[in-house]
């Protein structure tokens, strides 16, 4: 594995951007699960960022750590989302991604997280852009 999946595999928040119907960009912090080439994102389908999916399937992200070098690095990258919205799926997907932040999911806000979670942002990746300093 390259260390650019290595990364993003490894970090815990994604900063996603989408864009609304009248062309203004939404920008949030999100968990997120880095798997096969893809990134996955829960959410619910009530939130800006699902809206603006269904809307506009172009997206991008950031993922970046360090504030000084030789410990700056950082991926960028865009892409076509779509919303995953079977039932069995998203909850399958939800659960390893909360399973990134939660030792299980038992807790009382890891519950609350998935009952909330109705689908799963999905992007593909067709461009990355890596720093390093």
């Amino acid at each position: 594995m390259n260390k650019r999946d290595e990364f993003l595999k490894s970090q815990k928040v994604l900063r996603l951007a989408t864009i609304d119907k009248n062309k203004t960009p939404h920008i949030a912090p999100v968990w997120y699960l880095y798997s096969e080439k893809k990134i996955y994102i829960g959410t619910n389908t009530n939130t800006i960022k699902a809206k603006n999916v269904k809307t506009n399937k172009r997206a991008s992200f950031c993922v970046d750590v360090g504030v000084n070098a030789p410990n700056i690095y950082g991926v960028m990258g865009q892409g076509d989302a779509n919303l995953i919205l079977d039932d069995k799926k998203v909850k399958t997907i939800a659960k390893k991604i909360l399973l990134r932040y939660f030792k299980t999911l038992k807790s009382k806000s890891a519950k609350e997280l998935l009952e909330d979670t109705d689908c799963i942002i999905e992007i593909i990746p067709e461009k990355f852009s890596v720093w390093s300093y």
